[in-house]
């Protein structure tokens, strides 16, 4: 129905796309993280209601079974998703996605009325299939419903070649034609491509990978909105593709890489692979109440927080023993690696859930001076990030990128479930260290009884 006029459209579009930057904004800091994603979704009913008052849609009642179908899948899955899977479900989200720009395409091939309009609908399929194909096997992989380590074989990289060039090839014919079956093998190839992208990536390289497929997602949308001439989608595609693409480059930084060299790594045996593998080698293993005492007597605690923290949902006892040792004189800081957990921020939302103050939050640069000092580090389900092969190992696939300077700690504590490596696959020389102990179980368990050890003092 339309009862908006054109200028009104306009200004709520324009509306919702001050919405989606200042969305943006606050997201960029744990501090104005949630009104941020209360603004956007703000932008988002008011782009969709502007649409549903502006423009006449056919099948309506289609249209909202279908919106109600979504709702009640998604309201659901978002509530009850933990933080641990939070990764899987922006992969999934973003998948859905570039799958739907991809579909929208499609549906417009046969009102297109310039070259113009047919290469922005073929690069809208292409880009949008790809995303969602990558995005199904970056879940898979970290769902672990397939395996984690680079999925390679003889000839992968020439494959990847050919089917690239039949995606051109196609991507032209539905330029020239605009038929339908070249869309179809084109959509086809940009599935294959998505999935011969992803599968070599393995391990800790994967978040970024989903960070890239986001941006891919971005791209597509932006096509979509060239195709349908929605200045919106222009805009909050474009947005999307800037920041997927400033978020990857930032991750890969912070793991001391290349873009490229994540994505092509595995077919020259580079990139990070998973492991299973658990060492033998001797080491100095200690109980909760050994752990107690050395946080008990020490003035500088650090604590450096990781996946395992997450999967054990251990954040509120760990938050609980920092307010404990504060009211006992002890100054407690917590280490934050930009890539610790499996998505950037991961470990700054975790530790908010249990009201740490963000103040003792320490990102990289700011807390490494800092281990000199520090009487005990405890390391809470942390590998990767603290494991100095990075500096030391130039064969690691895993060398190169900045960590936590744990080492230069007086005491070095773990708490770990095993001897398993972290998701790099690679041992952790820092275990096998004169100053290092570990403390074997699941992370909650251990927090639990060093609690109220900490509490008998």
């Amino acid at each position: 129905m339309n009862v908006l006029t054109a200028e009104w459209t306009a200004g709520l579009y324009l509306l919702a796309a001050v919405c989606f930057i200042l969305a943006l904004k606050g997201l960029s800091s744990p501090r104005t993280a949630r009104r941020g994603n209360l603004i956007g979704a703000v932008g988002a009913v008011i782009a969709v209601g502007t649409v549903f008052l502006s423009v006449h849609l056919g099948n309506l009642p289609w249209i909202i079974a279908t919106i109600l179908v979504g709702s009640a899948i998604a309201a659901p899955v978002s509530r009850r998703v933990t933080m641990t899977q939070m990764p899987q479900l922006v992969a999934l989200f973003n998948g859905v996605g570039g799958g739907a720009a991809a579909i929208v395409a499609i549906l417009e091939l046969a009102h297109a009325e310039s070259p113009w309009s047919g290469l922005a609908i073929a690069f809208t399929i292409l880009i949008g299939a790809v995303s969602f194909a990558g995005s199904a096997v970056t879940f898979a992989k970290l769902q672990e419903l397939i395996s984690t380590r680079p999925l390679i074989f003889a000839g992968q990289r020439w494959v990847m070649v050919v089917v690239l060039a039949g995606a051109l090839a196609s991507g032209g014919f539905v330029v020239a034609t605009g038929s339908l079956l070249p869309a179809m093998i084109l959509l086809g190839l940009g599935l294959l491509s998505g999935l011969l992208l992803v599968l070599p990536v393995g391990g800790a390289d994967v978040p970024i990978v989903i960070s890239l497929l986001n941006a891919f997602t971005g791209l597509a949308v932006a096509a979509s909105g060239l195709v349908l001439g929605n200045v919106l989608l222009l805009v909050a595609g474009t947005l999307v593709g800037a920041s997927g693409t400033i978020l990857t480059r930032a991750m890969a930084a912070a793991m001391g890489r290349s873009v490229s060299g994540i994505i092509f790594g595995a077919f020259k045996g580079g990139s990070t692979a998973g492991s299973t593998t658990i060492s033998e080698r001797p080491v100095r293993s200690v109980s909760a109440e050994d752990v107690a005492i050395l946080l008990g007597y020490a003035q500088r605690v650090i604590v450096v927080p990781g996946y395992g923290l997450a999967v054990a949902q251990a954040q509120h006892t760990m938050a609980e023993l920092a307010t404990v040792l504060e009211a006992k004189g002890i100054e407690v800081v917590f280490g934050i690696h930009p890539v610790a957990g499996r998505m950037p921020g991961h470990m700054n939302v975790l530790l908010a859930e249990a009201n740490v103050a963000y103040e003792v939050l320490r990102e990289m640069d700011e807390v490494n001076p800092q281990f000199k000092t520090a009487d005990v580090v405890l390391v809470v389900g942390a590998n990767d990030v603290v494991n100095p092969a990075a500096r030391t190992s130039p064969g690691s696939p895993i060398y190169g990128m900045p960590i936590l300077n744990v080492s230069e700690a007086r005491q070095v504590v773990f708490l770990k479930r095993s001897m398993r490596p972290g998701f790099a696959g690679i041992e952790n020389e820092l275990l096998y260290e004169s100053q290092t102990t570990l403390l074997f179980g699941d992370a909650k368990e251990s927090l639990t009884r060093i609690l109220s050890a900490v509490k008998s003092l």
